[in-house]
């Protein structure tokens, strides 16, 4: 029944054995110093089915840390514990891609090592409050407004981790470019009151964005390995825009001149705006398609040729072998019956258990 989702596809220059893409999800499981842990070896190796895997959250930077527990890509000891990961994987039967993401303001010193800051395009503070391991719930900090300087740094930082991502094994890398992390709050008139050449008009805002990308591709020497993600008009973290439609069809638009790996775009329903067909209206390349998919939809989707591959989040955190899972299933209730729910209760917490030790159906 649901056979297209296994047919195989190219993104850029990432192969697919599948379209089904296991999604980003922070899950908290590294060291303090953002290396990763072996409990996150054995969880990845574990969702070796899906035709790719996007790497959870993981920081170009000190400075771009602001979860607790979240993984790095910029140290030689993260790199080389990732490149264990993403070996394990490989010989398992597929690939990864990183997200980098740095979180800007939504962050909390408590989070990171001493003398990390927390920067953002404007001094403003995010409204809301953020767990950490030190003190529980805390209120954002009040981020430093970036210099050019500090811009510039940050550019490279991308640039950088990207190279060590690609040294690492990975296949690519994804920039997280919504949920009010930093791209998305240069993108943004609310969180971005800049005057110089990174802030007020669309095609100011949006060159932060474009300017990493054209880092990164000059590090790693090729577009074609790079994705983004985008969620327009979505307000969390906090996060508004005046006029998201023009945003991001400029945007779509901008990025469509780049012949990027793909463009990641989260549904989300509640903004108002139909993204994915904004998306497919603007942007001219491969499209990864998320959000609260079945399999029955995301195989009608590929099916009508409104994206190339779906990604799925939350059914895999609970079952491994989601995607075999899905081979299983004949029908919608079939597809329901045996799919495991996840302890929301263990998401965040340190360790194995709620993370690698969730069986396979066989």
């Amino acid at each position: 029944m649901y056979e297209n989702l296994f047919s195989p596809i190219q993104l850029g220059d990432i192969n697919l054995h599948n379209r089904i893409v296991m999604a980003p999800m922070t899950r908290s499981r590294a060291m303090q110093d953002g290396v990763p842990t072996p409990e996150m070896g054995d969880y990845y190796k574990q969702r070796a089915g899906a035709g790719m895997i996007i790497s959870e959250g993981t920081q170009p930077s000190f400075d771009g840390q602001g979860y607790a527990r979240t993984p790095g890509i910029h140290t030689n000891q993260q790199t080389i514990v990732w490149k264990g990961i993403t070996q394990q994987v490989e010989k398992a039967g597929t690939g990864m891609v990183v997200q980098l993401m740095h979180v800007g303001r939504i962050s909390h010193y408590n989070n990171k090592i001493d003398g990390a800051r927390t920067v953002a395009p404007s001094a403003i503070k995010a409204k809301g409050s953020i767990y950490t391991d030190k003190a529980g719930m805390q209120p954002f900090d009040e981020p430093e407004e970036m210099s050019l300087a500090d811009i510039q740094n940050t550019i490279s930082d991308y640039a950088e981790a990207a190279s060590m991502a690609i040294k690492a094994g990975f296949r690519g890398v994804e920039i997280h470019a919504t949920s009010g992390y930093l791209p998305a709050q240069f993108l943004s008139t609310g969180t971005n009151k800049r005057t110089d050449k990174y802030g007020g008009k669309w095609f100011n805002r949006i060159r932060f964005l474009i300017d990493i990308i054209e880092a990164i591709s000059n590090a790693i020497t090729t577009t074609r390995r790079i994705g983004v993600r985008i969620c327009p008009g979505n307000p969390f973290n906090d996060l508004h825009d005046e006029n998201p439609k023009e945003t991001f069809s400029t945007l779509l638009q901008t990025l469509s001149n780049y012949d990027l790996a793909y463009l990641h775009v989260i549904r989300m329903s509640s903004t108002g705006i139909d993204n994915f067909a904004l998306a497919k209206q603007y942007f001219n390349g491969s499209l990864v398609f998320n959000d609260s998919f079945n399999a029955e939809e995301a195989s009608k989707f590929i099916s009508e040729k409104l994206c190339d591959a779906v990604s799925f989040g939350r059914p895999f955190i609970a079952n491994p072998d989601f995607p075999d899972r899905i081979r299983l299933s004949r029908s919608k209730p079939d597809y329901e019956r045996v799919l495991a729910e996840f302890n929301p209760k263990l998401l965040y917490t340190p360790g194995s258990e709620g993370y690698s030790d969730y069986p396979k159906l066989h």
